[in-house]
């Protein structure tokens, strides 16, 4: 029976299930949309149903996963979800790997995971340090440096969506998530029925996919909202830029679909924040792999286990 790698990809707003090479090069998968409403429970059965489904025609090497929140690797056990319920000390190591027969399992939360993907095979390569942010329903990070992903203390790191914004206790997260800034527009939009976004959305939810043609259409409002992400963005990462002072800084997630408008205007606004002796600053690149972020690092990571 063929043997292969297993990558997945635990977040809070889909799952996927990911089988590779030994080059770390995606070759199936399933993908799933995460309902908050079924919890961690209803998750792991979708999980489970993928990995039977893998195991029934291919023998499982070994298993990597990139798990949407902070995750002891000591002990094995998801510490929390701030987007999905009843992950709270989740034995998730012991639990996949009861699930393929005692395959090794490599586990690390998803923005170490993405980070170690785009350091590998994406938007990173051939640079030193780089730090990740996925702009996604949360905000995460991770920094690899020479091709190893950073570990600070137990539990986690590079936690760089709970950075405080002020004093008041707004983070990156609440500011500058997807979900935050779909809100934002939503509540504008809302209140501005006359506007290019306005006149765009067509339900509730991914109203940031609307933003740029929005800008593009002469929304001042969608225009304001944007530019205002952008300068918490860069403010944010401003901190990273004083702390760590990486070579690159990849945007990735949701989020960063914007595009090119996006990475400039962080840039643009971090170059602003930054101190004089640090200018021009680390590169902002937009994130290579797009969705495959996650499971191509879950799979570098099963590689190495």
């Amino acid at each position: 029976m063929e043997s292969v790698f297993v990558g997945i990809e635990i977040g809070g707003t889909k799952i996927q299930v990911v089988t590779g090479d030994g080059k770390a090069s995606i070759v199936g998968r399933q993908r799933f949309t995460a309902d908050p409403a079924v919890g961690a429970e209803g998750i792991r059965g979708q999980i489970a149903g993928a990995l039977a489904n893998i195991a029934g025609r291919q023998k499982i090497a070994a298993i990597g996963v990139g798990f949407g929140g902070p995750f002891n690797r000591e002990t094995g056990r998801a510490c929390c979800s701030h987007q999905v319920a009843g992950w709270d000390d989740f034995p998730l190591r012991d639990w996949l790997s009861e699930q393929v027969a005692g395959a090794p399992v490599a586990i690390e939360n998803d923005g170490n995971t993405a980070a170690l993907g785009e350091a590998i095979a994406g938007a990173g390569q051939g640079q030193s340090p780089v730090f990740y942010v996925t702009l996604g329903s949360g905000i995460g990070g991770g920094l690899v440096i020479d091709g190893l992903i950073y570990h600070g203390a137990l539990p986690t790191e590079a936690e760089i969506g709970h950075v405080r914004l002020n004093q008041a206790g707004d983070t990156l997260e609440s500011r500058c998530s997807g979900w935050a800034v779909d809100r934002r527009l939503r509540e504008y939009a809302s209140a501005n029925g006359d506007s290019p976004l306005a006149k765009r959305l067509d339900g509730e939810g991914g109203e940031a996919q609307h933003l740029a043609k929005a800008m593009a259409d002469g929304d001042a409002g969608a225009k304001a909202i944007f530019d205002e992400t952008c300068g918490e963005l860069a403010l944010g990462l401003s901190h990273v830029v004083h702390l760590i002072n990486p070579a690159t800084i990849i945007l990735g997630g949701g989020l960063s679909q914007i595009g090119e408008p996006l990475r400039l205007g962080v840039a643009t606004a971090l170059g602003r924040a930054i101190m004089d002796v640090l200018k021009p600053g680390p590169s902002v690149r937009l994130a290579k792999l797009g969705e495959d972020a996650v499971p191509v690092g879950a799979l570098i990571l099963a590689l190495n286990v």
